[in-house]
């Protein structure tokens, strides 16, 4: 084994910065399930949301840190299947869901499924797709559409129960448009080392304004919003080109 020369060796042990926010954010998904089946629905929407901070944090610091590896994109997307696949699910079922029998874990079930399926397509085509978009919905978008709506429910008092058709079609909705072919803006382009305008500075302290107002409310509208732009970008692209195309044929 010494005669291996040492550009055939596999470095041995793993990069501990960036894992450490991947283990928080699975951390994080795995208290949701937690607090769902103990009935803190609040305490579950919010580690939810807390998971989605921690998984933007952790490819940030890998790329800042010159610290990205296999190991670490392997196990960003498990700690994704579990914080964005299986605890939204699971903690609509336990608010809402459970009562409507096999429908409801059907819905929750089609949820985690489509996660699945999200991350592996997106995993094989990482190296290829155009990084300005995402090729349907992605799961922590999805992730908090369940999120903040389970959150506006407990904080307006609805119990679940009461709109458990509407759950079971939010969270089966949002797990299909995971796996549609609907294009969203993924706004990796975004430059936060650069310079940007005073105008914009201004207009993200506004934002943040408005979401401290009621946030259960304004993150379940965000995350509708974004949710309902890619069908409606989709269609819009689909339009613009059939009237082209009929301009370029008369």
């Amino acid at each position: 084994m010494d005669n291996v020369p040492a550009s055939r060796k596999r470095p041995r042990g793993i990069y501990l910065l960036p894992n450490l926010f991947t283990t928080a954010a699975l951390f994080a998904g795995f208290y949701a399930v937690l607090a769902a089946t103990q009935g803190r629905f609040e305490a579950a929407a919010l580690a939810i949301f807390a998971a989605q901070a921690l998984d933007g944090i952790d490819g940030r610091v890998a790329r800042i840190t010159q610290t990205q590896s296999d190991f670490g994109a392997e196990y960003d997307s498990l700690s994704d299947m579990v914080a964005f696949g299986v605890a939204p699910a699971l903690v609509a079922y336990h608010w809402a869901l459970g009562g409507l029998g096999k429908v409801g874990w059907l819905a929750a079930f089609v949820f985690t499924a489509a996660a699945a399926l999200r991350l592996a397509r997106f995993n094989t085509q990482v190296r290829i797709a155009d990084k300005r978009y995402f090729q349907g919905l992605a799961s922590p978008a999805a992730a908090a559409i369940i999120a903040s709506g389970v959150w506006l429910g407990t904080d307006t008092g609805v119990a679940g129960a009461d709109v458990a058709w509407l759950a079971a079609i939010l969270t089966a909705g949002a797990g299909l448009l995971m796996v549609s072919n609907f294009r969203y803006i993924s706004f990796k382009q975004l430059n936060f080392q650069g310079r940007v305008p005073f105008l914009l500075a201004v207009a993200v302290m506004l934002g943040f304004a408005v979401v401290f107002v009621n946030p259960p409310l304004m993150l379940f509208l965000m995350a509708t919003t974004y949710a309902v732009s890619g069908p409606v970008w989709t269609l819009m692209r689909l339009r613009q080109s059939r009237l082209r195309h009929r301009r370029d044929s008369h």
